[in-house]
Parts: structure tokens; sequence; C-alpha cells
């Protein structure tokens, strides 16, 4: 009779916990974030600049780490032990230093990553109002991030809202967001990341052409067939503009290091290793522009050492640039990794005129 009351127990135990996990897949289901394929964004602001044939324009790309990534900090995914800072205040002034470097460069457009609008790991601080506000310009935002309460670690993520961010005082004719393929399967894909490329598209005064910038954030902690096929759908997008004339930015933060470039090698193999991208990866017409003047990003296995020997750094940031762009610097900002775990990159290019 006691056995029977036992299993009887273990069994309603084991129901019980069946129903929760039940009910908490039908919840994350039900809530996850589904982005159109493609998505057209309202532009808040009319640019005042505009562009014409034979400009220079300054591109920055800046991975901002949520304003939560800098020097003192570790993370979980990279062998660390952290989710978010100690304090809301090592956020503010986080935000504070990368602003100030956003207005140092003074750049014509900005293409910001991993930009918090709503989320736990950030204390809940709207980072893209802050840098509208500090640099006075009115930004274009494309979520790729967003989930009622992230479960993982322990303590764990929580909520999250997050995207990219494209700054720039020209006049944008069309701004979209576009999806690309998804890393992980059910259920593991309902609380992770979407990730998307942000299109802005900026008419050249006296051409039918357009100035076509494309910001992105590639996938970081797949197996390597999502950077794949996102890599591809990427370059399919820049095969697209190009047929038809336009002139093609495409920048940001790959998640992996470029064919060639070996200053920094990969020692760490014990942890989070990127990929490799190449000129077979990209389509005829266009050129990777990078640099390898100082790394761009740097493992969060533990706090930076402040110095890159002691440190494992990468190169994963630059751009794809089109032939009719004449790229006249790009070049990788020395910030020490004080205020995120990348490193911004400028780029200036002219627009030549073609047939």
């Amino acid at each position: 009779m006691k056995t029977k009351k036992r299993l009887k127990r273990v069994g309603t135990v084991f129901l019980v916990v069946l129903l929760a996990v039940a009910a908490i897949l039908i919840y994350y289901t039900v809530r996850e974030y589904r982005p159109d394929e493609v998505e057209v964004i309202e532009t808040a602001g009319d640019g005042t600049e505009s562009l014409t044939m034979g400009d220079t324009c300054t591109i920055l790309t800046y991975n901002t780490g949520y304003a939560a990534l800098s020097s003192e900090e570790d993370f979980f995914m990279d062998g660390g032990t952290k989710v978010r800072p100690d304090s809301e205040e090592v956020v503010e002034d986080n935000l504070a230093g990368i602003a100030s470097i956003l207005k140092q460069e003074d750049a014509d457009v900005y293409f910001l990553q991993e930009v918090d609008r709503n989320a736990r790991r950030s204390y809940h601080i709207d980072e893209m109002g802050y840098y509208e506000e500090s640099l006075g310009l009115s930004g274009i935002y494309a979520c790729n991030f967003k989930c009622d309460f992230v479960p993982y670690p322990v303590p764990p993520i929580g909520q999250v809202e997050a995207g990219l961010v494209t700054l720039t005082d020209y006049t944008v004719s069309a701004a979209s967001r576009i999806s690309l393929p998804e890393s992980f399967s059910w259920p593991i894909r309902t609380c992770n990341l979407k990730r998307c490329m942000l299109e802005v598209r900026i008419p050249i005064e006296g051409s039918e052409k357009e100035l076509v910038l494309i910001n992105f954030h590639l996938e970081a902690y797949d197996s390597g067939e999502g950077k794949l096929a996102q890599s591809r759908m990427l370059a399919e997008k820049l095969q697209e503009e190009y047929e038809k004339g336009n002139y093609v930015i495409a920048g940001g933060d790959f998640n992996q290091t470029f064919e060639g470039i070996d200053t920094y090698p990969i020692l760490d193999t014990d942890n989070w290793t990127p990929g490799e991208i190449g000129e077979d990866d990209i389509p005829e017409g266009f050129s990777f522009a990078v640099s390898d003047n100082v790394p761009t990003c740097r493992l969060l296995n533990a706090p930076y050492s402040g110095n890159y020997e002691d440190s494992q750094v990468y190169v994963l940031d630059g751009y794809i640039v089109s032939d009719n762009l004449e790229v006249i610097s790009v070049e990788n900002i020395d910030t020490e990794f004080q205020y995120s775990d990348h490193q911004p990159v400028r780029l200036t290019v002219k627009l030549t005129q073609t047939d």
C-alpha cells in the first residue's frame, strides 16, 4: 500500500512538472518575436544633408556591447561568469564614453550594433534615445532581439529588447528591416536573437542611383552554418543592389575573421572562436574594407588585460564596398576597449561617376 502511495506521489509530481514545462514552452512559443522577412521602417526625422556625385562620405561602425561590456567586464558565453554589470552607473558611464567617441569621430553615418531599448542587462535604459540626444540625430532602428524573459543562465538575462541603429543627417528615402536566416531551432529560437540587416537608402542628387547602406550583426554562438547562411544572403543582397547600378556599403560585426589578416592569431581555442570570411564569399564588384592597425574585438572570458598580447583579440568588424566607390581610408579606432568589447571602424569613401 505504501509503495502504491509513493508511486502515486511520484506520478503526481512528474505530471505537475510536465505540465509546468509544457505551459512554459507554450508561453514562449506564443510570445516568440516573429518579424516579417522584410519590414518597412518609418524614419523619424528628415535629414538636412544631401549627397551628390563626387562627394566623400564617412561611416563609423561600432558594436556598442549594449554599453555593458566595458574593459572591467566578462561574459558567460565567452568563458566568463557575468550577465550584466554590477550597477546602473557602469552602463551610464559607458554610454557617456561611447557617445563622446561618436561625437569626436563626427561621421556622416553611424552603424551601431547591440543597442538596448529596454533590457534588464542594461538596467532598462533606452540607449538609442541616449545616442539620438547626444548626437542631435534621429535614429533608424531594427530590432534583432526581443524576449519577455531570457531564462538562462543563473542569474538569468531576463527581459531584452535590442537591435541595430543607423544614425545620419543625410536625407533618407527609405529604410527596411530584412530578416536573415535563423541559426537555432525550436524551442531555443523562441528566446534567441533574430538577426537582420538594416537597409537605409540615400538618394544621390542629379542621379537615379542611390547609396544603399546596410548595417548588420551576423551570428556569433552557432555551429557555423547560421553564419554561412547569413553571409550568403548578405552577398545576394549586395549583388541585387549592384546590378541596379547603386552604390553599396555594408558594414558591421561579421563575427568572423577576414582571410589574409593574421595579425592577431587565435590562441584561445577553449572558448568562443570565430569563423573566417574571404573574397570568395562576396560578389564580383565588391571588396572588403578592413584594417588591422588595432583589433576590433576582444574575448570576454575575463576583464581586459590592458594589452593585446595578454588578451585574445580579433579583427571582426569592417565593411564590404562596391567598386563604384573609391575607398579613401579605413581605420580601426583605438579605444582600449574602455566602453565596449568592440572598437569602432571608420571608413571614408568617395562616390565616383559611372556610365
